[in-house]
């Protein structure tokens, strides 16, 4: 980062096109040119190009931070559209990072773009955080999160948070070396599975934008040293009351990555820390089976259980027709209560079959013999069995 510079030490002049586009910053003594000099040498990371990092990388680049690093191995789909305001409707298909950086570059030349066409892994978080200044987490699921917060913390870089689900958000800075982490909010990730993703849960369009936002105005302050910011402040966003709230943050003396006397000292299996296997530490196969598949079995009048593993707000909302309600947070506690089925077969089904995929491998590593996963899970049905199912 540019702390501790100034004026005397580098060439003290933007450019005349550079003084046309950042004229309303040079207007703010709080920015002024020394803070626009800051932000074009800065460089930012985003991890993930989604509904939080789609406006990150907007109002970044249009304030004119030099280097943006966009992380996200994940192409365009039309249900991103509702909320990921980098993307267009010929872009489904498309890898999220080569559009972004496509619309980065035509929003600011100043820009320089460096896409990262990868997941954020153990084996290359350290590599890639370690040439940003600042390090926004616009991640969905809770192994990436706490990789990214590890990795900041053992490389002293400022990790700005944010997180969206249904009409609800999250944002802070965790910074190990001036404050709190978020190992100290969040010492142990939730059960798998008891948190639904933003594509089970739903997300409102609108509201990554205004946790985006918060993250991006931090980032700038970062960058610039203006102001003060949310280290060790937790910001809640509740869209449908229209109500901001805040929680002091204290640094935990007992945190494993960064308190006194840290058992994390280098990057974990973070699927493995979240309850999650990941393919290379299993080696149980789950078989699959179509809607189409599962509705002739029905139809045959075979003797199978159908196990749906939403939530119950979910089952209210949409069921197939027969299946029984066991949420995968209480299958481990609630799994003998299956005890009769343990040799007879059981399809499991949620919403899209992720989360149905774990509970398999729940089942299968109690010695379920007979298990398979609804491959596309209810929406598949819906699709191209019954219509009349609601997509949600």
């Amino acid at each position: 980062m540019a702390d501790g510079l100034t004026t005397s030490d580098r060439a003290p002049l933007l450019r005349p096109d550079q003084y046309d586009r950042y004229r309303r910053h040079l207007s703010l003594p709080e920015v002024g040119l020394e803070g626009q000099r800051r932000l074009l040498d800065g460089s930012v990371l985003l991890i993930g190009a989604g509904g939080l990092g789609s406006p990150l990388a907007l109002y970044l680049a249009a304030a004119g931070v030099g280097r943006i690093g966009l992380v996200d191995d994940d192409v365009v789909d039309a249900s991103n559209l509702q909320r990921q305001i980098l993307f267009n409707t010929g872009d489904v298909g498309r890898l999220k990072v080569e559009v972004a950086s496509e619309r980065i570059r035509a929003l600011n030349p100043d820009v320089e773009v460096v896409a990262h066409p990868l997941r954020l892994r153990s084996d290359n978080a350290m590599e890639i955080l370690d040439a940003y200044d600042v390090v926004v987490d616009g991640t969905d699921n809770f192994p990436t999160r706490y990789l990214s917060n590890d990795a900041c913390v053992l490389l002293g870089k400022p990790n700005v948070y944010g997180s969206i689900f249904r009409f609800e958000g999250q944002a802070s800075v965790f910074d190990a070396a001036r404050g709190p982490c978020y190992r100290c909010l969040y010492p142990e990730p939730p059960p798998p599975g008891s948190v639904p993703s933003c594509a089970e849960g739903g997300v409102l369009g609108v509201l990554p934008g205004i946790i985006a936002m918060i993250q991006a105005t931090e980032t700038v302050k970062i960058l610039t040293g203006a102001g003060s910011g949310l280290l060790g402040r937790l910001l809640l966003y509740d869209a449908l009351a229209m109500e901001f709230n805040e929680f002091r943050l204290r640094k935990d003396p007992g945190c494993p990555v960064c308190g006194e006397t840290p058992s994390v000292t280098e990057l974990i299996d973070y699927e493995g820390f979240c309850g999650m296997p990941s393919a290379d530490a299993t080696q149980i196969e789950v078989p699959e089976l179509s809607a189409s598949e599962l509705s002739a079995r029905m139809a045959r009048g075979e003797d199978l259980l159908l196990l749906d593993v939403r939530e119950p707000d979910e089952f209210e909302r949409a069921r197939i027709e027969g299946a029984v309600l066991l949420p995968l947070g209480e299958l481990e506690a609630r799994v003998g209560e299956l005890a009769d089925w343990k040799e007879r077969p059981v399809v499991v089904q949620c919403r899209t079959g992720r989360r149905s995929e774990l509970a398999c491998r729940t089942l299968l590593g109690r010695g379920f013999t007979r298990v398979e996963n609804l491959d596309g899970g209810i929406e598949a049905w819906s699709i191209t069995v019954d219509s009349s199912v609601p997509r949600y």
